[in-house]
């Protein structure tokens, strides 16, 4: 009987080491993370990346959560100036990935005010695309190390 639960609990392994994975028609969200806020912070960033498995391109238009404002953001640094901006949309053309990182495309959770992202918590999402439609995903909080500082 101990083999058969050691190979029971190996074989599901994968299953669990994949399951903040998320997949709406032909794209894959996979790791959606955002990173532990000081409490004084008034905002917070959520990242994760889609993969486009079709032949058809996607655009992310909407991100909704239960925060007093929720929007897509862009970071740039132009002549060493780094800027942040709102974007409408974020393309994820087929047969392509995208990358919502530090430094790049973001969500921006805004309206903290006291309550911070803490370690541990997790943020339960809607992303909305225009063809695969609406998918339900959590982003995971998660310490801020130095390196993404």
């Amino acid at each position: 009987m101990k083999p058969t639960l050691i190979l029971t609990l190996a074989l599901g392994l994968p299953t669990l080491a994949t399951a903040h994975d998320f997949t709406a028609k032909d794209l894959e969200i996979q790791h959606p993370m955002a990173f532990e806020t000081p409490v004084t912070a008034k905002s917070g960033a959520g990242y994760f990346i889609v993969n486009n498995t079709g032949k058809t391109d996607d655009t992310l238009l909407e991100v909704r959560a239960d925060f007093p404002k929720v929007m897509l953001h862009k970071s740039e640094e132009k002549d060493g100036v780094a800027t942040m901006m709102h974007v409408d949309k974020i393309d994820i053309p087929a047969g392509e990935t995208i990358e919502l990182a530090p430094g790049g495309f973001h969500v921006m959770f805004m309206g903290l005010d006291g309550d911070p992202l803490e370690e541990g918590e997790k943020i339960k999402a809607t992303l909305v695309f225009e063809h695969a439609g609406e998918v339900e995903i959590e982003f995971n909080v998660e310490p801020r190390s130095k390196a993404a500082e």
